[in-house]
């Protein structure tokens, strides 16, 4: 691990602090941190921050309860910069949007970005807002049973692509089951933050299983 006496703040004694979300790997917002706002940071386990404007230490969240539970600290390759990542409890915008990154400036016409959460978003958006000759409205419009089905049918379709040793099919069909999986979950009101709350708890557990393990 770095010592953070080899981080090089700026002549007012700041570094920039990049924070991003652990599940949609967004960026939240940009700011800075003094040696003791990064080190009361370290020791809480929550973004504490140095407002250039108030000329005073912040903890992110002690007014609005939007805590940034810190995963990650990493510097970048001349130390004069970091970007962390956390688990939001709420919006990191003070104007309450879950990012401070919300106005586009540009978009490239041949290139797009993907995320599971954009994937999510525009999923839920077919259900809230019907849109005709939709294949995903009308999974939703025939309802559980149906999504049910279509999970099921994926599955085998990802044994059979796996069975035959065919890697392009079998990404092509797991592609296919994610989707149908994400209608599930949206149908049934689970988020990725759910799913990713899940996994890291069985990490966890996992981790504790093969440490019990050595010491046997």
């Amino acid at each position: 691990m770095l010592d953070i006496k080899n981080l090089k703040f700026d002549k007012d004694g700041l570094i920039p602090a990049i924070v991003v979300d652990s599940i949609t790997k967004k960026v939240l917002t940009l700011a800075y941190m003094n040696e003791e706002s990064l080190k009361i940071s370290m020791e809480k386990g929550l973004t504490t921050f140095y407002s250039r404007s108030r000329q005073e230490l912040w903890l992110k969240g002690e007014t609005s309860g939007n805590y940034q539970h810190i995963v990650s600290i990493t510097a970048d390759c001349d130390n004069d910069a970091l970007v962390v990542v956390v688990e939001s409890e709420g919006p990191a915008c003070h104007k309450g949007t879950f990012s401070c990154f919300e106005n586009p400036v540009f978009q490239s016409e041949e290139l797009s970005e993907f995320s599971y959460q954009g994937l999510m978003n525009l999923i839920t958006g077919r259900k809230t807002d019907k849109k005709e000759g939709s294949y995903t409205t009308y999974l939703f419009e025939k309802g559980i049973d149906k999504i049910l089905k279509k999970v099921g049918e994926e599955s085998t379709e990802v044994i059979i692509a796996a069975k035959d040793n065919d890697k392009a099919e079998t990404i092509y069909e797991i592609a296919d089951l994610a989707y149908h999986v994400m209608v599930l979950m949206i149908e049934m009101g689970i988020s990725l933050e759910d799913i990713h709350r899940e996994l890291a708890s069985r990490h966890v557990i996992d981790h504790k299983v093969k440490q019990e393990k050595m010491t046997k």
